[in-house]
């Protein structure tokens, strides 16, 4: 018996993300405000240009240290102190950082959010940076970096970075650093790089949630309005040659699985074409009934799972293809990827796999918004990569205009079969010689951290 025909989609709700009002103080710090009126919170979040972008390429885990640093206490509180602080007025302070930015922030209720502008104020520009702090937390990355050397995935993920870049591209290192650099940076390191990158000109100040605009700008300008400081220019990324395609495997010894990882350099985020390679890769690997996962785990039972995806980047983002596979199938499993890979550039995809992938982007994407968090998290990303105002209101339309014809040409414009870069993390002996007979080129085998 057939099965039963899958149910088709019904008509998507509307839907419009929250309106922004902006206004830029005249130290240069932008406000961002989104009323939203649902509940009494409000989520506060502070983006400041100091992001991995911001680092030179031998200082790699210098912002990743800097940013949770801020935590440490500030010139008038310590850390126990900044965080009963926080928790007095019914929040949790963070902080973290992305490759566009650092941020810091908290979610209060809304009734609270002068004394916590006051209160983020003061960590951001204020603090104390201190000797022990910083020092726990380098010591603390480089334990999580010894740890990785013993968890393949992780090793796996920072081995195509090292292949997609040039070695001497701040790119081709993890955001957090690896072990030598991280090791490297030093206490005066992350206060000169807090003094230069944490500056009002190029941050910008998101409030999401139950708040009126005027008050948020004028309390804004009351607890941030004496900021000061230019900052200087984050270091040019030097443009440099794209690396051919080729195989490395990092050997493991008696490694039952293998982690493997196809794929190279790709365009920026802001490409005009992002959309129809978000519905490619949906249907190539993006989604559980995407074409490798269903060929990888459904047809050939080498993997639990597998899938694409692009780690979208302001200059130059990476597409990847990613699974853990038993070592015996290694080059079966590699091979179904590259077939995978030359299909959906060769043939038109057929209309439900389109459909299918439309129907999701377009029918969770509403979802993403539903709490001042996510809201605020959303304006970071569409600020971070400088995607403008009417970014969130047009991206359902885009995706919908999203054609089979479309798909075939960013695949092909984007899909880069002699460039991909191969990586397995696994039993070399056993590997190798299934490897050999792809025809992939030389086989180098490299180390951790290389």
């Amino acid at each position: 018996m057939s099965a039963p025909p899958r149910p088709g989609a019904g008509a998507p709700r509307p839907y419009q993300f929250p309106a922004t009002a902006a206004h830029t103080l005249a130290n240069g710090l932008q406000v961002v405000v989104a009323p939203l009126h649902r509940l009494p919170a409000a989520t506060v979040l502070l983006l400041v240009p100091a992001g991995g972008e911001a680092e030179a390429a031998d200082h790699a885990g210098l912002a990743a240290l800097t940013a949770p640093a801020l935590l440490e206490g500030s010139r008038h509180r310590d850390t126990n102190a900044l965080a009963a602080a926080f928790e007095q007025l019914g929040g949790e302070a963070f902080s973290s950082v992305e490759w566009t930015h650092a941020d810091c922030g908290t979610t209060v209720l809304s009734r609270r959010l002068d004394a916590t502008l006051g209160l983020l104020a003061e960590t951001v520009i204020e603090p104390a940076l201190p000797t022990e702090g910083i020092g726990r937390l380098r010591d603390e990355r480089q334990a999580e970096l010894l740890q990785q050397q013993a968890e393949p995935r992780g090793l796996a993920d920072d081995q195509l970075l090292a292949s997609c870049f040039d070695a001497g591209d701040r790119l081709s290192r993890p955001l957090g650093g690896d072990m030598p650099r991280v090791a490297a940076c030093t206490d005066a390191m992350v206060r000169d790089f807090h003094a230069t990158r944490y500056v009002p000109h190029g941050s910008v100040l998101i409030v999401a949630g139950d708040v009126d605009v005027d008050a948020v700008v004028r309390r804004a300008e009351a607890t941030f309005g004496g900021w000061t400081g230019q900052g200087t220019p984050a270091p040019a990324r030097q443009e440099r040659a794209v690396p051919p395609g080729r195989v490395r495997v990092l050997h493991r010894p008696d490694a039952p699985q293998s982690e493997l990882r196809v794929g190279h350099a790709s365009v920026p985020r802001t490409h005009p074409d992002f959309h129809a390679i978000a519905v490619m890769n949906a249907i190539l690997g993006g989604l559980f009934n995407s074409r490798i996962n269903l060929n990888l785990r459904e047809r050939h039972a080498y993997t639990y799972g597998a899938f694409s995806s692009f780690d979208w980047r302001r200059e130059a983002s990476v597409f990847s293809a990613s699974t853990a596979v038993q070592s015996d199938v290694t080059g079966p499993a590699l091979r179904e990827i590259l077939h995978e890979i030359q299909r959906i550039r060769e043939e038109p995809v057929a209309a439900d796999e389109l459909s299918l992938a439309v129907d999701y982007l377009t029918g969770v994407f509403p979802l993403r918004f539903e709490t001042t968090a996510a809201i605020a998290d959303a304006l970071a990303m569409r600020i971070g990569f400088g995607l403008g105002a009417s970014y969130y209101d047009a991206y359902r339309d885009r995706i919908r205009q999203v054609d089979a014809a479309a798909v075939q040409r960013v695949a092909q414009a984007h899909l880069h079969p002699e460039r991909l870069q191969v990586v397995v993390v696994g039993d070399a002996t056993v590997v190798e010689p299934a490897l050999d007979g792809l025809s992939l080129g030389a086989i180098e085998r490299v180390s951790a951290g290389v």
